[in-house]
């Protein structure tokens, strides 16, 4: 064989870089944007993978053909999630359709088992068949058909590996430490905010557990942050110290929905507080604190007394001394403060009670610092652009929050919800308007809360499928960090490809035969690729095997001329943000930049690890599959000498 001959042979058997165009009909509206989440492109040209609807003349040529019999539709059960609900807002009447033979039934009518979709396999990729199109937004009706079309043996183009999620071990009681820490880090989590409140007291037994659980992140490279719900603290000390039981404005005790709040305007109460907190940060290895929803209650002002903080003694008479009124006369229906006759007098409490919250969160993030100097600091806040009544209602502030000359955290803001409506849009919006706030756009992230919703809501009442990659890839347009509340609330399908959306990533051009890519992305980024890349014109060491990690910026991956054309080494996950990587013989060398320790997983333990040319100890730890260590935070450049 010749050489050209074997070369294109080898080129075609050994790369996997996906092919990113999906053929749809010009009647399915909104495909294209579900399928632009995980960096397909959407075309009416032939592409290996398509979906056809109905009974098109594509579909019954493949042998989908409708029968006489009809079906009402208005409730579904979807194979790759049998739990799950699915309801579509306006039933249809749908035709009962054949299958051609081996198809693989995906979705049917929940009572009768009619199927609405299903796939089959062809020799250079797939077809999905769709009973109806799927909806203006490409999900009212099939959340779950781009899974199906992964099933079918479709590759996303990307990986992402930036994503934060909540984590309460309330809801994982008895899954294994190591297995949620490897199913994060292939599920792309860069960080788990794992909730304190639970250790705060020191039980032995839950203790152990943390460690456990602390050091299964640390060798899959997760980031591991306390996630702190002040002024709740813990059961032990709601129990023990009920004089530092904050109040409501009707004398009750400040039990509000799961949080049993703690008067931290009282320097004794703060004082035991933060014993118990610095008790719980400097006993475990953990990369970071989030010191989440520090202000007051509640979202209903004070038309409900029985719900608004702060009235602890301590806060009163803080409060009476500022303003030279007790603030329970906003309570007194036969008094000239009553708040709703003295809007003056509520307008002043409120400052004044915003201003509180503002030092509290000073002064929390001060001890933070204090406590963990090299942690990563994250505040987790509820919008106050899009909803201004917050700083009134609940004392948020995020303009006075992000000009504390405390400037070294990130900003995590609470998705809002008066901007729900909008749909996944909205981001856009959200980042337009905190902007303004900090010179320094990677300071905002923001936190999606992917929970059941209260009101009914179609075709799911979680977010879930299309409808979850729409808003986590938006989200991931807008701002450099995206976080999940909360990780078990995630759909196992959802899981699957929270690593493959593509955020902004996209393909630029594409060599026929996939030997030959240009891709760009406003974000750190991974690409598939199957064996050893080069990556603008230099053999690249940042690679899994199945993915090359990428800086932001445009970039061209290409397969090199010989197969024996190997890195020394693999670094298989780098948990910071990449600036260049390159191979020197027996040196893999790549510099980073990152705000906590940069956790590294490599093929291989190096015999010498040197950070800005000086050694140092990474703490190389071996597991079954890769060698893990930490490299210090701030931006370095590291060789590795194998």
């Amino acid at each position: 064989m010749r050489r050209g001959a074997w070369l294109a042979c080898w080129l075609a058997s050994t790369l996997a870089a996906a092919e990113p165009q999906l053929q749809v009909p010009s009647t399915a509206t909104g495909v294209a944007a579900v399928a632009a989440t995980l960096g397909l492109f959407a075309t009416a040209e032939e592409a290996a993978f398509r979906v056809v609807i109905g009974d098109s003349d594509a579909a019954q040529t493949l042998g989908f053909r409708p029968t006489p019999q009809t079906v009402r539709v208005a409730a579904l059960r979807d194979a790759l999630a049998p739990e799950l609900e699915i309801f579509w807002q306006e039933p249809l009447e749908v035709p009962v359709f054949t299958l051609p033979e081996g198809a693989v039934v995906f979705t049917t009518e929940k009572r009768t088992g009619a199927p609405l979709a299903a796939g089959t396999k062809t020799p250079s990729g797939a077809v999905l068949w769709l009973a109806v199109a799927p909806g203006a937004r490409g999900y009212e009706r099939y959340p779950l058909w781009l899974h199906a079309l992964l099933e079918l043996g479709l590759e996303p183009p990307f990986r992402n590996a930036r994503t934060w999620v909540f984590y309460d071990p309330a809801y994982r009681l008895r899954v294994e430490p190591n297995l949620l820490a490897r199913r994060w880090r292939e599920a792309g989590v860069a960080g788990v905010h794992v909730a304190g409140w639970p250790f705060f007291d020191g039980d032995e037994g839950s203790a152990e557990r943390l460690r456990a659980l602390l050091a299964a992140c640390r060798r899959q490279g997760v980031l591991a942050y306390c996630w702190l719900e002040l002024p709740h603290v813990s059961e032990g000390f709601w129990q023990h110290f009920p004089q530092c039981r904050e109040k409501t404005a009707a004398g009750l005790d400040a039990q509000l929905d799961w949080r049993k709040l703690i008067a931290l305007s009282d320097p004794a109460c703060a004082q035991q507080a933060r014993q118990g907190v610095e008790r719980l940060l400097t006993g475990f290895a953990w990369d970071g604190v989030n010191l989440a929803e520090l202000y007051f209650e509640s979202l209903y002002g004070p038309a409900d007394p029985t719900r608004l903080t702060p009235f602890h003694p301590s806060a009163r008479e803080a409060a009476q001394a500022a303003l030279g009124f007790d603030p329970l006369a906003l309570f007194d229906a036969d008094g000239d403060r009553f708040w709703s006759r003295s809007p003056e007098s509520w307008k002043a409490f409120a400052d004044w009670r915003a201003d509180l919250a503002l030092r509290l969160q000073a002064e929390w993030l001060g001890f933070l610092r204090q406590t963990l100097p090299r942690a990563d600091l994250v505040v987790t806040q509820i919008d106050d652009r899009f909803e201004p009544r917050m700083r009134e209602l609940l004392g948020a502030d995020a303009g006075a929050l992000l000009a504390l000359p405390e400037e070294d955290f990130t900003l995590l803001i609470e998705d809002p919800a008066p901007l729900w409506a909008l749909g996944p849009e909205r981001y856009e919006r959200i980042a337009a308007a905190y902007a303004p706030l900090t010179g320094d756009p990677g300071r905002l992230a923001i936190d999606l809360n992917i929970v059941e919703r209260y009101q009914q809501t179609y075709p799911t009442r979680k977010q879930l499928g299309g409808e979850f990659l729409t808003l986590v890839d938006q989200a991931g347009r807008g701002f450099e960090r995206v976080a999940l509340y909360f990780e078990s609330s995630i759909s196992g399908p959802d899981l699957a490809l929270l690593p493959r959306i593509a955020a902004g990533a996209r393909i630029v051009e594409r060599a026929p035969n996939g030997a030959r890519i240009v891709a760009e992305s406003p974000r750190p980024f991974g690409l598939s690729w199957d064996g050893s890349a080069i990556v603008d014109g230099g053999l690249w060491p940042l690679s899994d095997r199945h993915t090359v990690w990428l800086p932001r910026g445009r970039h061209v991956v290409e397969a090199p001329q010989a197969p024996q054309a190997l890195p020394p080494a693999r670094v298989l996950w780098l948990n910071a943000e990449p600036l260049a990587a390159s191979v020197h013989g027996r040196e893999v060398r790549f510099s980073y930049c990152s705000q906590p320790a940069a956790p590294v997983l490599l093929d291989r333990r190096p015999a010498e690890t040197l950070v800005d040319g000086r050694p140092y100890d990474a703490g190389w730890e071996q597991t079954r599959s890769h060698w893990s260590g930490r490299l210090p935070p701030g931006e370095h450049t590291v060789r590795l000498v194998f």
